[in-house]
């Protein structure tokens, strides 16, 4: 195995880990070459951390997923101090998200972080959309164009790299990707008009990364996943809308993908495809040989052009390399400190009907729905500890997922805690039910919205503490 080719398809991986402090085998693989890391809220991440993973590879590329709202790696026990898209885009005020993704990106810069996989400018078409959801500015795709590239002027305006996902829109799917392979039924023609517009504009905006999603969409490639197609990666992304920018995949075990080939085919295929960057979001120092193994072999053997491979690690030096030249602008808004856009954003954001005021704490009842698994399992809706802090004698019930028997009412007034109730028959019924037995309940929905007629009800239109206080300020004026 040559050196050179051996650094190449290190340079190329970009993998995850378990632990709180870096791994040994992860420092080795710095050493050697490794283009980037990917962190989780599991690692505890610090500037510590980050400044071990530097002393090992100045330019390594190191990515989160810090969306805002529901999607945070860096508050995930408090929940995100920004709304999510969604409620962003229901504010629809340009100037606003651009603060919120600056003040984002500020934070990242505080932890010497290189990328943020954010934002998602996928279009929110089928409201059922089990993944996306509020993690979409909205619906059409000149509002989430517009704000998506206010969000990443905000983000590569604090000197941190940006990255639209998931190409070429996962918006229009009733699958999760993180749990089988999605179908977009559409045209090229529905797809260059609805879904592809978000992509275009954030290209013109100087967006500096592009996450492919796992999606299978048949009108361009009715065999192989987008970020398995060079039919999608490179003559439509590259090609048609002209991207030049770092391409990474979304995380490779994700069973769209991994249910069709092992990790190191996965990789391959989306390297000859025209993707730059895996991104493996659990690894260890054996899976990550194997992959790199597997690259190796594959230019080899004439699979993937080491052509193709050189210009991929080059991408990634590349972004590494814009990355290194913001440090002055980094510096610049380090003093930017504005603590309260989140909660601007998020005040704004409400949208209620009826009215009601508490003067005493509730008994908040929570319908759990099960979260997509973008969102960390920790990642709290926060309305009952807004309230709780506001009013320290509320008390929650939590029901089940799919429902449950209702907690019996007394003289205290009631908050039903829902998720997307657009999306959950279930979550519409539990409210029905609860609402015949005390029609002053007031009703929460921190998803996809549907008011019941009648009810008091407050859209927070994503889950933050900032929404959930906003929400509880409201419930108390």
């Amino acid at each position: 195995m040559s050196g050179d080719l051996y650094r190449l398809a290190m340079t190329v991986l970009h993998p995850g880990y378990e632990g709180t402090s870096a791994p040994d085998w992860l420092r080795r693989a710095l050493g050697e070459g490794l283009g980037g890391v990917v962190l989780f809220a599991r690692n505890a991440i610090d500037d510590r951390l980050i400044r071990d993973f530097r002393a090992e590879n100045p330019d390594t590329v190191v990515s989160v997923d810090e969306e805002g709202g529901a999607v945070t790696r860096l508050e995930v026990m408090a929940g995100s101090s920004f709304p999510g898209n969604r409620a962003l885009g229901v504010v629809d005020d340009v100037k606003l998200t651009e603060q919120v993704g600056r003040q984002i990106g500020r934070m990242l810069a505080d932890l010497d972080i290189t990328l943020n996989y954010a934002p998602s400018a996928d279009v929110n078409s089928d409201p059922a959309n089990p993944v996306i959801g509020v993690r979409s500015f909205g619906p059409t795709p000149e509002l989430v164009s517009r704000h998506t590239v206010a969000y990443v002027n905000g983000v590569q305006g604090a000197g941190v790299a940006a990255c639209a996902k998931h190409f070429p829109g996962h918006g229009d799917t009733i699958t999760d990707s993180h749990l089988a392979l999605p179908t977009v039924h559409a045209s090229r023609e529905v797809l260059a008009e609805r879904d592809l517009p978000p992509f275009r504009a954030a290209i013109d905006a100087g967006v500096r990364s592009i996450m492919s999603g796992h999606l299978l969409i048949p009108a361009l490639d009715p065999s192989m996943p987008a970020t398995l197609s060079r039919t999608a990666m490179t003559e439509l992304l590259r090609g048609e809308l002209g991207f030049d920018g770092m391409l990474v995949t979304d995380a490779i075990e994700m069973r769209a993908v991994a249910a069709m080939f092992d990790p190191g085919e996965i990789a391959v295929r989306a390297l000859g495809a025209g993707v730059d960057a895996i991104c493996v979001g659990l690894s260890t120092e054996e899976s990550l040989h194997a992959i790199r193994d597997a690259i190796v072999a594959a230019v080899r053997n004439g699979t993937l052009p080491e052509e193709r491979l050189a210009q991929a690690a080059e991408r990634v030096r590349a972004l590494s390399s814009w990355y290194a030249a913001q440090a002055a602008l980094r510096q610049e808004v380090h003093d930017d400190v504005d603590e309260g856009v989140g909660l601007r954003a998020a005040r704004a954001a409400l949208t209620t009907q009826g009215s009601a005021t508490l003067d005493r704490g509730p008994l908040v009842v929570e319908i759990n729905t099960r979260f997509s698994k973008a969102v960390d399992p920790a990642t709290p809706t926060g309305i009952t500890a807004a309230l709780t802090s506001l009013l320290p004698d509320t008390e929650r019930v939590q029901l089940e997922p799919e429902g449950g028997e209702l907690p019996a009412f007394d003289e205290r007034p009631v908050v039903l805690v829902a998720h997307d109730a657009a999306r959950h028959a279930w979550v519409r019924d539990t409210v029905a039910r609860a609402l015949a037995l005390r029609p002053d309940a007031i009703v929460v929905d921190t998803g996809i919205a549907a008011a019941p007629e009648g009810a008091t009800h407050v859209a927070t239109h994503g889950i933050s503490r900032v929404s959930a206080l906003a929400a509880a300020e409201w419930l108390l004026r």
